[in-house]
């Protein structure tokens, strides 16, 4: 049996104000609007030396359903249905984005978020449909104030390049009642040619200690992580590791054909996640997925499909839209 992944574009409404007050300051505000999720951003941005970090005032709001850690597996963990658990954020925070060199960049922010948990009829919830906690406090939110920083590093050539990026957090104990604590993350990712192929492989990984709410597990599994399972299938976990190689060839001027193979695991730091919800799940905590796939490049936008299989031979197909133009 095959089961089908489709991700359906979004509505979306983006304006865009390039001198607001007369100091040509930007102010950039964007909806989307899915099925179930929805995102709301304002930023706005007021120009600065080069020399000096560039400043970004953002508020955000967000309403998306938490399947990748409080979802249930469907079907050999082929997919994830939902756990009747949304989360509805709103931050609001500085970014400062650093001069950097040719390769390297630095970006750090400082933000307020507030989490609340709803059902799926927007009441606010404190526990899952198990009883278990949502939250890290055990009230109906969390709030927090959260440091971070990034790096990034790129470097490409005509046969290869290489990039890098690692952010940290730190959870600042504002007040005695909100989270404290360090979350790290990197991917690294290596792409070379091969002739007329391309290989291109990558490494993720990540951890958190401290304060934490189920929400903020690192999930294992789906489009992006480990094809073939659901999101968050796998597992979820205070840290995770996931490795991701993919081979493409041309089949023609506009056509692409590609074999991969993904593996992941949550190191087995599923059981310190509060609740434990990946064992309640029954999931296995690691897992492999294998496929093929093509990829077709348009002046209307970038076309994927994957074909992928799990560690229990169950099948799913991928479908995939950009706008980036050829």
């Amino acid at each position: 049996m095959i089961f089908f992944s489709l991700f359906a574009a979004k509505n979306c409404v983006c304006i865009k104000h390039p001198n607001l007050f007369g100091g040509s300051e930007k102010l950039d505000v964007t909806w989307d609007k899915g099925l179930y999720d929805s995102n709301i951003l304002l930023a706005y941005r007021r120009p600065r030396p080069q020399w000096l970090s560039q400043q970004c005032f953002v508020i955000q709001h967000s309403l998306s359903p938490e399947i990748a850690v409080h979802g249930t597996p469907l079907d050999n963990f082929s997919r994830s249905g939902s756990g009747g658990v949304n989360l509805s954020r709103f931050s609001v925070g500085l970014d400062l984005n650093e001069p950097g060199s040719s390769k390297w960049s630095n970006t750090t922010s400082i933000k307020f978020e507030h989490v609340r948990p709803v059902n799926d009829g927007g009441r606010s919830i404190t526990r899952d449909l198990e009883g278990f906690p949502v939250t890290c406090s055990g009230n109906a939110h969390d709030s927090m104030v959260v440091l971070k920083q990034e790096t990034r590093y790129a470097k490409a050539n005509d046969s290869s390049f290489s990039r890098f990026s690692m952010q940290v957090e730190q959870g600042i104990p504002v007040l005695s009642k909100w989270l404290i604590f360090n979350r790290f993350k990197f991917v690294a990712s290596k792409g070379v040619k091969l002739g007329p192929a391309f290989l291109l492989g990558s490494l993720t990984g990540g951890s958190i200690v401290g304060d934490m709410a189920p929400y903020q597990a690192f999930a294992v599994g789906g489009l992006g992580s480990v094809r073939g399972y659901g999101e968050g299938a796998v597992g979820s976990g205070r840290s995770c590791l996931v490795a991701n190689t993919e081979l493409t060839l041309p089949l023609c001027k506009m056509l692409e054909g590609s074999v991969f193979l993904d593996c992941g695991s949550d190191l087995g730091s599923g059981c310190h996640v509060p609740g434990n919800p990946a064992l309640r799940h029954n999931k296995p905590g690691s897992g492999v997925g294998f496929g093929y796939g093509l990829r077709f490049k348009s002046p209307f936008g970038h076309f994927q499909v994957d074909y992928a299989i799990n560690a229990f031979q169950q099948k799913t197909v991928y479908f995939g839209v950009t706008n980036h133009a050829s």
